[in-house]
Parts: structure tokens; C-alpha cells; sequence
């Protein structure tokens, strides 16, 4: 069995001529998130996302965070999340996410893989930022199912014509692994863990105290956000 690498999950950024299959990617984000079970637990925020972490190791740029919760058709479904997160996540996130003001697609390198740039804009004295990732999704069509997104960051500096599509902002980087998966009882898991740098001078220890609060922010966003476009 080809194992995957260590640092392909890493801060350190990819060149779009050197992005490995998407298989491999994929291979790697399974891997990284099967991994999970085994973190340290942390905090549980809005009573039912809990979360966990992972020290910084070799090749890490950071430590891991990880948020999970379960959900019940009965409240939303499988089908409705996996419907915003397996096409245009980037843009969607832009519509629940409120530090996310635009939202750039830089190359589509196939139906299940894209190149995205995000542009972070913060209350002030923070400057904005400009994350560039490739996003790679995949479901399995058996049961139960699982859907899968593996985000890893790229370097555009070779590419000139695609860096025109970057914002002009300090540039941070993340890698992240989502995971939507059905369960035995009919609800389903969402579980979701990244690794990031915001770049610039804001100091690490800031920036990981606040990472378990702020991922799991993103769940309440995102059912409201998903509940208002019914």
C-alpha cells in the first residue's frame, strides 16, 4: 500500500506544477481525519460542538485543531450540508463566514479539484489576509456515506498570470480536512480539522488559544445560514 506523505497535510505551500493527485490528496485527508478519535478533547461550544487538538509535530507549521458534532435529519440533512460543501465550498463559506469578504476561483484543475483564493478582512488593527487553497472533494456512493474535503495551500509566485487573481494582502496559509459521514442511527457526523498561520505579526500563541472558539463558530453559522435559504 503507497503510504502518504507526512508534509503533503503541512502549511508548507504546494506549486500548482507540483500538486499530486488528487487521489493521493484525497488518500492524505483520510488519514489525517480517521487520526482524530485519538486527539486530546478540548471545549465544547453552543452545547454541542466539541473539540480537539493535536500538538505541533515534525513538518507541522502549527498545531491541528478539530471540531465535531452530529446531526439529526429531523433538524438538517445530510444532502442539504453536502449540497453547500461539496461544490463551491469557498463560495459558500464566504456567505456564512463573516470575516470572509471575497471569494476568488483561480483554476479549476477538474470537477472534484479547484484552486481557490479567500480574502480575510478583520477588525481593525488586524490587516486583512489572502488564504490560497486547492480544495478537493469526493463522496462515496455506497452506504453508508461519506463526503470528503481536503484543503492544502498553494504558492501562485509562478504562476503570474494566476497570481493576478489574488488580493493584495498579507498572505496566511491553512491546510484542513472535512468530513461529512452518515451514521448507523440515520444522523450524520461533521467533523472538520485544520492546521494555519495567519501570517504577519500576530503572535502563534494568540492565534491558537482562539482557533478552538473560532471553528467551532462556524457550525451555528452555517445552519442559520443554510435554514434562511429555505
Amino acid at each position: 500500500m503507497q503510504q502518504t506523505s507526512p508534509v503533503l497535510l503541512s502549511l508548507k505551500p504546494t506549486k500548482p506544477s507540483e500538486i499530486p493527485s488528487e487521489d493521493l490528496i484525497l488518500a492524505a485527508g483520510r488519514e489525517l481525519i480517521n487520526s482524530t478519535t485519538s486527539w486530546k478533547h478540548g471545549k465544547t461550544f453552543h452545547k454541542t460542538v466539541k473539540t480537539l487538538y493535536r500538538s505541533k509535530r515534525e513538518g507541522d507549521g502549527a498545531h491541528w485543531h478539530c471540531r465535531v458534532s452530529v446531526h439529526d435529519p429531523a433538524d438538517v440533512t445530510f444532502d442539504q450540508v453536502w449540497s453547500k460543501l461539496g461544490a463551491d465550498k469557498a463560495l459558500h463559506e464566504k456567505e456564512f463566514i463573516p470575516d470572509i469578504d471575497s471569494v476568488t476561483k483561480v483554476q479549476a484543475l477538474s470537477p472534484t479539484a479547484t484552486i481557490w483564493s479567500l480574502h480575510y478582512k478583520f477588525s481593525s488593527p488586524v490587516s486583512p489576509r489572502v488564504f490560497t487553497v486547492l480544495q478537493v472533494v469526493h463522496i462515496s456512493k455506497e452506504s453508508p456515506r461519506v463526503g470528503l474535503i481536503t484543503s492544502i495551500p498553494i504558492d501562485l509566485s509562478d504562476e503570474p498570470e494566476l497570481a493576478k487573481l489574488e488580493a493584495d494582502a498579507i498572505r496566511g496559509r491553512y491546510v484542513s480536512v472535512e468530513r461529512l459521514q452518515e451514521l448507523e442511527d440515520g444522523r450524520f457526523e461533521w467533523r472538520m480539522a485544520t492546521s494555519s498561520t495567519p501570517g504577519g505579526n500576530i503572535p502563534a500563541f494568540l492565534v491558537e488559544s482562539t482557533m478552538p472558539s473560532k471553528i467551532a463558530e462556524d457550525v451555528p453559522h452555517f445552519m442559520k445560514w443554510l435554514k434562511a435559504q429555505a
